[in-house]
């Protein structure tokens, strides 16, 4: 017994605990970090790229007709509502939008779509003070009058607007819904024969004029930013561009459609083609489509100049109003 060897029994050695964010990330916490920063830029980069790309549209789609068209009001009336309709309904309104939704990036619609809802609010000026009154000197009408005061309603004030409250207050496509069912109404009681919609020769030239004017102070803008001579492609020229596509866009639309309703002192004063013409520069002017808006400086640079070649087709268009007006009243 004495010199037996006495075994004992080992005992394991004790594992260090393992933390849980180790067990969780492993051996390799900056390894799983990187991973999950490329991911989270990828999802981010999808969503403003991929989503705000698929969302972003620029609908300049000359066939365009009011859905449901009125029967006896105006066309013109009804194709004012069918653009804010199609701008704040079908496509949405983007120029309100915060900084997290996708199309935040995106600026090319939403300025589109403010130089379509400056088209429309200046004609529906002329509705309210011209067209819409019996010789421009009866009282103005409780529709047209509210229809311009929500038009005027700025264009990017979302649900907070904190120039003004804490508190959420309308959106801007919320007064534009309101005046597209005001314009509805005005052309419902047209239709029916109790408010006005005069197609005089005379308030058919301060339409075109007031329009002219309108299109003149936007080539203007054009003429300053050409002449600054700045770089070849800069932060300004495609919102310069895509607000004058807006606006050349709606009122090619819109005058195209004020023909039908003057049809008679278009036709009495001989001014189909020169119509014709001045509705082709405005086609022309918001059929542009660059890839990227390039301000080439002067005529012999080797890259394009798509702010100027839009300017010459505004340009056009108003000498062509001009005219129109010119003649009209002359022949009064």
């Amino acid at each position: 017994m004495g010199n037996e060897l006495i075994v004992r029994p080992q005992v394991p050695a004790r594992r260090p605990e393992v933390s849980l964010p180790a067990r969780i990330f492993g051996k390799r916490p900056v390894t799983v970090i990187k991973r999950s920063t490329v991911m989270l830029a990828t999802v981010v980069a999808l969503y403003f790229a991929g989503v705000g790309n698929w969302m972003h549209r620029i609908d300049a789609d000359l066939s365009f007709t009011p859905p449901q068209p009125g029967e006896g009001g105006s066309h013109a009336v009804d194709m004012a509502a069918a653009l804010i309709e199609r701008e704040t309904v079908t496509h949405r309104w983007t120029p309100n939008d915060p900084i997290f939704f996708p199309t935040a990036f995106h600026d090319n619609m939403p300025n589109f779509q403010r130089g379509l809802m400056r088209a429309v609010s200046r004609f529906t000026m002329e509705l309210e003070s011209q067209i819409g009154r019996l010789r421009g000197s009866s009282a103005i009408d409780r529709d047209l009058e509210r229809a311009v005061g929500l038009l005027q309603f700025p264009t990017d004030v979302w649900i907070f607007d904190f120039d003004q409250s804490f508190l959420p207050v309308q959106p801007a496509d919320t007064q534009y819904i309101a005046a597209l069912s005001a314009l509805r109404n005005y052309n419902e009681r047209v239709a029916r024969g109790v408010a006005s919609f005069e197609t005089r020769a005379d308030a058919l030239a301060m339409t075109l004029e007031r329009m002219a004017d309108e299109l003149g102070s936007r080539a203007a803008v054009v003429d300053e930013h050409v002449s600054a001579d700045g770089f070849i492609i800069d932060f300004v020229s495609d919102d310069i561009f895509y607000f004058n596509k807006g606006m050349a866009y709606a009122s090619y639309l819109l005058l195209r459609e004020l023909g039908r309703d003057f049809d008679r002192v278009i036709v009495g004063a001989g001014l189909q083609r020169v119509w014709a013409q001045a509705l082709d520069s405005l086609r022309l002017a918001s059929q542009l489509q660059p890839l990227i808006v390039l301000n080439g400086s002067g005529a012999n640079s080797f890259f394009a100049n798509h702010l100027h070649l839009q300017g010459f087709y505004l340009k056009r268009a108003i000498l062509q109003l001009d005219e129109i007006t010119r003649v009209i009243r002359a022949s009064r």
